[in-house]
């Protein structure tokens, strides 16, 4: 470890220290001489002793700065690790530094489009819209020699520095999330590695600005001339990793409910909508926007009845898979209809439990940890909640971290938040329910079977012209296999009289099995299999005459 880190995880450590984090620690005999070492290496002690635990936390990690930050942010998310009390501490947390100059902001521009900002903008403000840990914010306009010249814009650069210090950070991260597996039991439980390891994918990813431009342009795609979401447009041909450049809006914050009251939106239609655009993203594209926090959602100030949702900021997105969509449409639906053992038999099939799991065992646990949700009236229902709780209780039976999935069951969370802040009425089941029943219907019955059909055309078409020859071959080998089961049947009868039947029995049926086997080793793949499986048909057949 170089030096500068020695120095850095010094720092870090005293600074949890002093805000008395190593509390969590058990009392054991590997503990307390960590506990000796504490006191001869850092002579501190808890100097916030009068505050929660998890206010320190919360502290500690605001004070260690903008990586440490943003790792309190993820953490605060992963409710299905940390008590309620702790993790609403965490998400506390406010990614907001002070910009770095504007001249600094210019030159990285500059040197990353090649040429002066005049050469292609107008109005250039070096004073910043907003600034964070990793980027900030600058509005232009595009000059008059430019295409869409006037257009307003929004130019976003990566802070100068950063990438060195999170590196740094993620290296000493990864240190002290070794340790804490040592310490006890639920350290183990905590997957401190498995979290870090997540948290350094999610934030080099930002650290590639192409990577936000390329998820926008998709997820622009996805909602052209929708009524539901708009996505600000990327101008491709400006974008560089640590540069982009995109159209400025205008929306009102969806957190501002004054506003959006007084500009006359109708709020039940714009929750639900919420709701539709989640749901949409996830069941027809199985892309959707996972960081959609206050701070990222605006309203469109036209047509306040009709109202459209302004989403921006796509550095983090999730993606699904057909196990994943088909986990969580029949996991709600059967959680909504009760069926806690269709719900512990979804979590075997996707692979995601072991095979062996218990699911007498399971399906109870299921029932014991939702049942209790039911006390409440089905509109009351957190699907955020639901899923946390399908995620504690399969933990417990060896599930493995799906990231995926608690990308989405956050990203859930905040929809949930937003939907009832903006109308508390708002029916969430009812509003889901549609897209997760047309999503299950489509995926069995004669619809379903079209589609596969077609899906494998290609495959049929691609052997067709193997098919002609390759059933000749077939029908040949089928009348020597018939011509052997006759000579076996009347070998068998003979033998019965031996009082050998059992063994030859079984030896001449491996070896039938054996020779055809190598038989068909002339005929493709995709006919030969299902020929296969008529074996123990025909042997059953011809022992009968």
């Amino acid at each position: 470890m170089q030096f500068k880190n020695i120095r850095r995880f010094y720092q870090i450590i005293h600074t949890f220290l002093r805000y008395g984090i190593d509390e969590a620690i058990p009392n054991l005999p590997i503990t307390r001489k960590m506990k000796l070492g504490r006191r001869a290496l850092f002579w501190v002690k808890n100097q916030h002793s009068e505050r929660p635990y998890g206010v320190r936390l919360r502290l500690a990690l605001q004070e260690l700065g903008p990586v440490w930050i943003k790792l309190g942010q993820m953490l605060a998310t992963r409710r299905d690790l940390f008590a309620p009390e702790l993790a609403d501490q965490l998400a506390l947390l406010q990614d907001n530094v002070e910009p770095f100059e504007g001249k600094v902001a210019r030159q990285i521009m500059e040197q990353a489009l090649g040429g002066s900002l005049e050469t292609w903008f107008e109005d250039f403000d070096e004073t910043a819209l907003a600034s964070a840990s990793i980027a900030q914010v600058h509005t232009a306009k595009f000059n008059q020699n430019q295409p869409l010249a006037g257009k307003d814009v929004v130019l976003k650069v990566i802070r100068p520095g950063i990438e060195p210090v999170i590196k740094a950070d993620l290296e000493l991260m990864y240190k002290i999330a070794q340790l804490i597996p040592k310490l006890s039991n639920d350290g183990k439980r905590l997957r401190a590695v498995e979290v870090v390891r997540e948290y350094e994918k999610t934030i080099l990813d930002e650290l590639d600005l192409r990577k936000e431009m390329h998820n926008a342009v998709r997820l622009r795609a996805n909602f052209e001339n929708s009524e539901m979401l708009y996505v600000p447009e990327m101008y491709q041909d400006f974008c560089h990793k640590n540069l982009i450049v995109m159209e400025r809006i205008y929306g009102i914050p969806v957190s501002n409910i004054a506003e959006l009251e007084a500009n006359g939106t109708d709020m039940k239609l714009l929750a639900e909508r919420g709701v539709q655009v989640f749901f949409t993203q996830v069941f027809r594209d199985s892309f959707f926007h996972a960081d959609m926090h206050a701070g990222n959602i605006f309203v469109n100030r036209e047509h306040p009845e009709n109202p459209q949702y302004i989403g921006i900021d796509c550095g983090i997105v999730g993606t699904l898979n057909h196990n994943d969509k088909r986990y969580l449409a029949e996991s709600f639906v059967a959680f909504f209809n009760r069926d806690y053992r269709r719900v512990a038999l979804m979590h075997v099939e996707s692979g995601w439990t072991p095979a062996d799991t218990d699911i007498d065992k399971f399906e109870q646990a299921f029932r014991e940890v939702c049942e209790p949700i039911f006390a409440k009236p089905l509109s009351e229902i957190s699907f955020g909640q639901v899923l946390l709780n399908l995620f504690n209780v399969a933990r417990d039976f060896n599930m493995e971290v799906q990231p995926q999935l608690v990308l989405l069951q956050k990203t859930l969370l905040y929809i949930e938040g937003l939907g009832r802040q903006v109308y508390p009425q708002l029916d969430l089941w009812q509003t889901a329910k549609p897209f997760l029943q047309n999503w299950l219907n489509e995926q069995v019955g004669m619809k379903a079977m079209v589609r596969d059909i077609k899906q494998r055309l290609p495959q049929y078409r691609e052997h067709f012209a193997e098919f002609p020859e390759a059933l000749f071959k077939a029908l040949q080998q089928q009348k020597q296999i018939n011509f052997r089961l006759a000579e076996i049947n009347e070998s068998l009868k003979s033998q019965q009289s031996n009082g050998n039947s059992r063994f030859i029995t079984l030896s001449v049926s491996a070896m039938v099995i054996l020779g055809t086997l190598w038989k068909f080793e002339t005929l493709p793949i995709w006919l030969s299999v299902p020929l296969l499986t008529l074996f123990p048909l025909l042997l059953i057949l011809t022992q009968r005459k």
